[in-house]
């Protein structure tokens, strides 16, 4: 598996600056996720059409899936064919590379905005 992405501001940015009312509503939907199955990871992501669709990780003997490929594929199974951006609320500092790369299936260009289980955005992945 190729490295986690490091979460952090992309070149040019402003990493102080606030996330968009769109993309600061996908951290509440992503922090919901993780809170209401007290999961590690809560993950959300918006389709072309500006549905959201949510998702928490997932661990059981026969399927393990990161927070972001549960949300995406439940984007997919909606028929969504692009994502305009997605959040990760982690533990961790870094953006896992499986949901980093299922994103990228849908969007080489969505940010990805990985903030902590608070809702503090940590750091955006634009690459």
């Amino acid at each position: 598996m190729p490295e986690s992405p490091t979460a952090s501001a992309s070149a040019g940015a402003d990493p102080t600056a606030p996330l968009s009312a769109e993309d600061a509503k996908l951290v509440v939907l992503a922090r919901g996720a993780r809170a209401r199955i007290s999961a590690v990871e809560g993950a959300a992501v918006r389709d072309q059409d500006g549905r959201t669709y949510a998702g928490a990780n997932v661990t059981l003997p026969s399927l393990t899936l990161t927070a972001l490929q549960l949300a995406v594929a439940s984007a997919v199974a909606s028929g969504a064919t692009r994502l305009e951006a997605a959040a990760v609320v982690t533990e961790a500092s870094t953006l896992d590379g499986a949901g980093h790369a299922v994103v990228r299936d849908l969007a080489v260009d969505a940010p990805v905005h990985v903030a902590a289980p608070d809702g503090t955005l940590l750091g955006t992945v634009r690459q």
